[in-house]
Formats: C-alpha cells, structure tokens, sequence
C-alpha cells in the first residue's frame, strides 16, 4: 500500500460522502448493521467509520446500544462528527486501528466497513479488536471482492488504463480492491487471535443517477483523484469525463446500475 493511498482530503471527502456513499457504500452498511444488530450489543466500537455510514445504519436499528466512531483520518471524521453531534448515543474518536485507545474487553462488538485493507499490519489490527472484545464479543467487517466483480470501478480502471498507459492510476485495485484472497484472511484473522472466522460473499446492486455520478464519485472521491492529477495530461476533468463516456456506453444514460460485491467477515473472541 502507498502511503498516499490514505489521503483523503481537499474535496476528496465531501465527494466520497455526497457520491460514493450512496453508489457503493450504503448497500453494505445496511447489511453488516442488520448483522450487528442481530447480536445485540450494548456497547459497540466502529474502526474506519469514514464519514458515518455504517454508524448511521447502526443507530438506526439500535436504540439502546453506544457506539464509538473511530477514524485515523480526521477530515472524514469531521463529517461523520457532524452528523451525529445532536445524537447522545455516538461519539467520535480519533483513533489509530493498530493501536487503540480503549482498555481490555471494553466493548460487546467491533465493527468496521471496507476498512481493514487500510490496515499496515493486518494481524495486528485484528490483534487490537480483539483485545477491546470481551470475552464471547464478535468482530464483523467487510472487504472488496475482486475488481472484475464490480463493474463500475472495473469499466473505471479500464478507462484510466488507456488514458495512462504507461503508469496507470492503481489505487482502487492496489488496497480497496487488493484484499480478496480469503486464505489469507482467514490466515490474518487467526494470527490476530481468533479462531478461523466465517466468510460469506455478498453480491449487491449499485444504482446511480448518472454515468457522471459514477465517473465523478470514483475519479475525486478517492485517492485515485490525487493519483489522476499527479500524472498532469489529460487531467482530472478530462480523466472524469473519459470515465463518465466509458460507463454510458457500458450502462446507458440516465439512471443506471452495475454488480457489487463484497465478502463479509465474522469472527468471535
């Protein structure tokens, strides 16, 4: 992973919020807040909320439980901050996945959405979430399939392939994309401390307005944006447009949808 690979900042993060979320990120938030909500915690710990998807779908269905919203980020952690400052049950926490600052066995369940590829050192990430775990708490989180399984970022590094094709931008293959191989999951998972965890594929749809949304939300809500500039020509804007003219000629013009797929991750202490 590169180091720019965690920079989400500038307009990065409120185009993540606007568009990404909606576009990919909501349909899993729904689903890995319905399996939280089936284990009736009390006291919840989310690692990497962003700007608060899934904490919003937690909250909904959990009307008794607390949740701490943790981000290593700060300007996604504003937004998410924001959300939620007239909302007594979530609080928001700067915090370092690797490195939490919560005593032993403080929390019921430790959630995370699409965060984990994030992580430098993956066991000692798991390592910390169970260690705030108490004892019979679950961790359950998600990750990207494959690139070929989602098909708008798949039509989207296409495009920037031939755009650039000398040094393609690489970001949403190399680390939301680069953490699929369930064998080493379960293999991260368990040197972490847990037993070996369950593992289920999760296909979704995605729906969007426009090719334009979709083109925009992958193009500058991510850091592919930063990617993008850093090579100069042809640009972010021609880059997004070239983008947005490949997913109407995939998708069609107007409202349109592709696959989605994830793998969903549960592992208890």
């Amino acid at each position: 992973m590169e180091a720019t690979d965690k920079v989400f900042a500038g307009p990065v993060p409120q185009i993540y919020d606007r568009l990404l979320v909606p576009l990919i990120f909501q349909p899993y938030a729904e689903d890995l807040a319905v399996r939280v909500a089936a284990a009736r915690p009390q006291r919840i710990l989310e690692i990497a909320c962003g700007t608060g998807a899934l904490t919003q779908a937690m909250a909904q269905r959990l009307d008794a439980a607390s949740i701490v919203a943790t981000d290593l980020n700060s300007a996604m952690l504003d937004l998410a901050a924001e959300r939620f400052s007239d909302d007594d049950r979530i609080a928001c926490r700067q915090a370092d996945a690797l490195d939490l600052p919560f005593a032993d066995e403080s929390f019921d369940l430790v959630a995370c959405q699409f965060g984990a590829m994030f992580f430098p050192d993956k066991p000692k990430g798991y390592a910390e979430a169970r260690r705030v775990l108490r004892p019979g708490g679950r961790f359950l989180f998600n990750v990207w399939d494959t690139v070929a399984a989602n098909d708008f970022t798949a039509v989207m590094l296409e495009t920037l392939a031939e755009l650039f094709p000398v040094d393609p931008p690489r970001f949403l293959a190399r680390t939301p994309h680069g953490y699929h191989d369930l064998g080493t999951i379960e293999l991260d998972i368990m040197a972490g401390g847990f037993a070996r965890p369950a593992i289920e594929r999760v296909e979704k749809r995605s729906r969007a307005d426009s090719a334009a949304d979709v083109a925009t939300g992958l193009c500058q809500g991510t850091p592919m944006r930063g990617e993008i500039e850093a090579r100069g020509t042809p640009g972010l804007a021609a880059a997004t447009a070239a983008v947005t003219k490949a997913v109407e000629r995939r998708f069609g013009i107007g409202p349109i949808e592709g696959a989605l797929s994830a793998f969903v991750v549960s592992a208890q202490r």
